[in-house]
């Protein structure tokens, strides 16, 4: 990771903003290739799609549908374990976002009534990547919400893996969430499937989900004739650290994020040099027993950085600044820094709110704005969980 120290510096928010890359022009160099893709698939419908599974996927397969029955199999030969914490994340996702609720307007005064209808979208398509992580969680984050707000149809679209079938944790988590229907098809062939329909898929009117390139441009291209969830890159964490937290903790959750993608955005804010010091040494530690030690050592390096402030302003100016997807403010009493967060996806309050708790589990989504779009999307806010217990104040 690299170090920039903005002590004294007063043009620092351009110095942060120059040293971190953002990720949407990227979105340009597959632009020519995502349209053709897209008006393939409005043109040829089921051909293409099955054609660009074989292409893009390595499998043939026969039909794009999966049956309903395959996501109860799925779920019966779960793992026990698994299933269970799969069935309290629901629950907890569930609660979170029946508060989220929008709520009928009614004002009545005088000689007029003013009234305001909430009524949900008939039918939503998700995407789940199946790439080099399927996350389950996925499915949960984006089909219980829309089970909340009262969507009719819930229509699931997921690559194939190698042998031609979805993954079968992506299989037993949308039968949890009450999926309708699932189908296989990957990439940009995928989101004009879902925009556009074909002989086996019909279309939706709004997509939601994360994905790579080529699903986030075409979510762009498609956009104005269905609605999308947002244009979301890969994985950020941003932590705002105090001089006596955890590096051991700090670490850790640093390289939470790295191993998601070699595009991982991993910040470190710290008045501490010392602090961070031993941050960065504690990280070569952990990072040699990663599983994808490849991939997080490529995110730290093309996309991580420490920058060292003058004072706890500074450094929630730089935060706000970055306006990171995933937000950690690791500091005694991190409460009374409330009032200084203006632009993050979701926030963790506290030495003992590990960000992956709100990826999995807390009830918060991580399906949540990258690259700077906190700044316009509206947050979540996430509090420690009773099996990390802290006490603040109850202000």
């Amino acid at each position: 990771m690299k170090i920039v120290n903005l002590k004294g510096k007063n043009d620092y928010i351009d110095i942060v903003l120059k040293n971190l890359k953002r990720h949407n022009d990227k979105l340009d160099t597959v632009k020519d290739s995502v349209k053709e893709i897209i008006d393939d698939v409005r043109k040829n419908k089921d051909r293409a799609l099955l054609k660009y599974i074989e292409k893009f996927d390595g499998v043939k397969i026969s039909s794009l549908k999966v049956e309903k029955s395959e996501l109860k199999k799925a779920y019966d030969n779960l793992d026990e374990g698994f299933k269970a914490v799969l069935n309290e994340a629901k629950e907890n996702i569930t609660k979170y976002h029946s508060a989220q609720k929008y709520e009928h307007i009614d004002i009545d005064e005088n000689d007029k009534r003013l009234t305001q209808k909430v009524t949900a979208i008939e039918r939503v398509g998700l995407y789940v990547p199946g790439g080099k992580s399927p996350y389950p969680s996925t499915v949960l984050m984006d089909a219980i919400p829309a089970k909340v707000a009262g969507v009719r149809e819930i229509v699931l679209i997921t690559p194939p893996q190698r042998n031609g079938k979805p993954n079968s944790d992506i299989l037993a988590a949308s039968y949890i969430a009450g999926v309708d229907e699932v189908y296989l098809s990957g990439g940009a062939g995928a989101i004009a499937a879902l925009a556009y329909g074909s002989e086996t898929i019909k279309p939706v009117y709004k997509i939601c989900g994360p994905g790579n390139l080529f699903v986030a441009e075409a979510k762009k291209q498609v956009y104005g004739d269905v609605d999308i969830d947002m244009i979301a890159g890969p994985s950020e964490i941003l932590i705002i650290a105090g001089s006596d937290m955890n590096p051991k903790f700090i670490a850790s959750d640093l390289l939470s994020q790295a191993e998601h993608d070699e595009n991982a955005c991993v910040v470190l804010v710290s008045e501490s040099e010392q602090l961070v010091k031993k941050v960065l040494d504690e990280v070569e530690v952990q990072i040699k027993v990663l599983e994808k030690e490849d991939i997080a050592r490529k995110a730290l390096e093309n996309f991580g950085i420490c920058f060292i402030t003058n004072d706890m302003d500074m450094s929630f100016d730089v935060s706000n600044a970055v306006a990171p997807e995933h937000l950690e403010v690791m500091l005694e009493n991190p409460f009374d820094y409330v009032d200084k967060i203006q632009n993050a996806g979701s926030v963790f309050m506290g030495e003992y709110t590990p960000e992956p708790v709100g990826d999995y589990f807390a009830g918060s989504n991580h399906t949540i704005p990258t690259s700077g779009k906190a700044k316009f999307y509206s947050p979540y806010f996430s509090e420690p969980l009773p099996l990390f217990p802290q006490t603040y104040p109850s202000s």
